[in-house]
């Protein structure tokens, strides 16, 4: 699997309607761009200094998945219009593996 994160930290005057048009663009894309395992998006809830205003984390099956998705009209035009509005976007894709983990609570007998 592969995962592809990124995080959009939008400019001062990028207004809410702005920001809710991105994230509709990014939410659309599931539905018109084949072969994504899963698809997370949502606002910052914690507002601290060094947090961004969205994040997106998407796994694709295969780098080839990944490339089809990149280059795919639709996430070009979503891709512009956060370039636009935001002033800063970092990402990060990596090869990852699925780990299962289970919480267990512990109780003193």
């Amino acid at each position: 699997m592969l995962t592809h994160i990124v995080c959009w930290k939008y400019k001062a005057e990028t207004t809410q309607q702005q920001r809710e048009e991105h994230i509709a663009k990014l939410k659309n894309l599931p539905n018109v761009i084949p072969n994504i395992v899963s698809f997370n998006i949502g606002f910052d809830i914690l507002h601290l200094e060094r947090s961004f205003d969205l994040g997106l984390v998407a796994v694709y099956p295969d780098r080839e998945a990944l490339d089809f998705y990149t280059v795919h009209p639709a996430h070009q035009e979503a891709a512009k219009m956060g370039k636009e509005i935001a002033e800063k976007v970092v990402s990060v894709d990596f090869f990852s593996y699925q780990l299962s983990v289970i919480s267990q609570q512990i109780t003193d007998n």
